[in-house]
């Protein structure tokens, strides 16, 4: 099997007024064959104008779409059609502007990339429910892990978590090797965006030997969705894979933006910065990219431009 293959709109998409609905879903089910599924999904997103990306696996589905809530619900029912995926729980948000600016279905060898050949992900451990994850973190016989990449740590995490400082998912497991002793003897709470990196993650740690090992379930958007922020131990804000960038208490749109040169979320500040351009560098990749590099990306940026204008969005945006 390929390592990804899309389907894909092409050119520009215009969009009607209104506000967008956003599902973001996994489910860790056995999918025989991951192909045949490919086609039919790609036509129902395209017949109801939801976008966003959908990655399908021998280990089940992942991803993300937004469009109307009709467009939406068509979608989801198509899904939960699916084998083992009657029960699929998205969560929703909203946003006045659109999020994706194409569908992608791709074909994956995992829907999140561990690499670790063998590992059953049904053998996961415990779900806390966002409720409850206070008490749980609060417990000093515990430690709670942040397993999502150091760039998306960087803008929020809940207090006293662990951040590993992996750049990849991939990574998780050889930075586990070495700091386990660190944490043996202790229950091991995990989370992640939505749930699905954390959720495999404890069945890494359940194949390497540990007997008590949790994750939250649902991910940090259903903790900032359902969790009171008087009572929330969140600190700033959660990143997205989308053009909201970020998301905060009641999954309201953060104030990030994306530099589109090294994919990295920049506060409010950080464009404040003399080597931040859009869409061209930031403070983190000036050095990074050449001339010839900056100037497609300028070329880049006014293509969005000509789009908006036009009402409707560059792909390459």
């Amino acid at each position: 099997m390929a390592a990804s293959l899309s389907v894909e709109a092409r050119g520009a998409i215009a969009y009607s007024p209104g506000m967008f609905t956003v599902a973001a879903l996994y489910r860790f089910t056995p999918v025989a064959e991951p192909a045949a599924l490919r086609g039919p999904l790609a036509e129902v997103c395209a017949a109801v104008g939801v976008t966003g990306t959908l990655l399908l696996a021998p280990e089940g589905l992942n991803g993300t779409i937004a469009g109307s809530a009709g467009g939406v619900a068509a979608v989801l029912s198509h899904l939960r059609a699916l084998p083992g995926c009657a029960d699929l729980a998205p969560r929703f948000s909203e946003t006045a502007t659109p999020p994706f600016g194409k569908m992608r279905v791709r074909l994956k060898r995992e829907i999140v990339t561990m690499g670790q050949p063998g590992l059953d992900p049904a053998t996961v451990g415990r779900k806390v429910a966002p409720g409850d994850w206070n008490a749980v973190i609060a417990d000093p016989d515990t430690v709670v892990i942040d397993t999502r990449n150091a760039y998306e740590v960087a803008i929020g995490s809940f207090r006293g978590a662990v951040d590993p400082g992996t750049e990849t998912f991939g990574a998780f497991p050889g930075w586990w090797a070495a700091n386990r002793d660190a944490h043996a003897g202790k229950r091991v709470a995990m989370f992640c965006t939505g749930g699905i990196r954390c959720e495999k993650a404890t069945a890494f740690l359940r194949a390497d030997g540990v007997a008590d090992v949790v994750h939250l379930d649902g991910g940090i958007l259903n903790y900032l969705d359902t969790v009171p922020e008087a009572e929330s131990l969140w600190r700033g804000g959660c990143f997205v894979f989308d053009d909201r960038v970020s998301v905060g208490h009641g999954l309201r749109t953060g104030e990030h933006v994306l530099c589109h040169a090294c994919r990295r979320p920049l506060s409010p500040a950080e464009t404040e910065h003399p080597d931040y351009e859009a869409g061209v560098s930031c403070q983190r990749c000036v050095d990074t990219f050449d001339a010839g590099d900056k100037a497609r990306f300028r070329e880049r940026m006014r293509q969005v431009a000509l789009a908006r204008a036009r009402g409707g969005r560059h792909l390459g945006g």
